[in-house]
């Protein structure tokens, strides 16, 4: 596993990327806790060069009492995450090697 200050700097380039004078105004990227308790973590893909790439969804069964959960997906022009609070890391870890990887043709 990545080093956490190595994804959240992967994570600030890509964003900075994608900031042209327009994008930021309107799209951008959320973080917000959720009450199971866990994390949401959003990314508006509009007007990017990943909106319409392929993304397999990730989601992992969840437990009985709902503390175990995990999921990711492309859905809605968004990319889409959502885990317990100790897998953060993971989920942007997820988006960031996705958002990296080269075209395949």
């Amino acid at each position: 596993m990545q080093d956490a200050d190595d994804v959240l700097e992967r994570l600030e380039r890509w964003y900075a990327a994608q900031c042209n004078g327009d994008w930021e105004h309107t799209y951008g990227i959320k973080l917000d806790t959720l009450d199971n308790p866990g994390w949401s973590f959003k990314v508006d893909l509009t007007d990017t060069y990943l909106l319409g790439r392929s993304f397999e969804k990730i989601k992992e069964a969840q437990s009985d009492d709902h503390t175990d959960f995990f999921h990711c997906e492309v859905r809605d022009r968004q990319f889409v995450g959502y885990c317990p609070p100790s897998r953060l890391r993971e989920v942007l870890s997820i988006f960031l090697g996705w958002a990296e990887a080269p075209v395949r043709e």
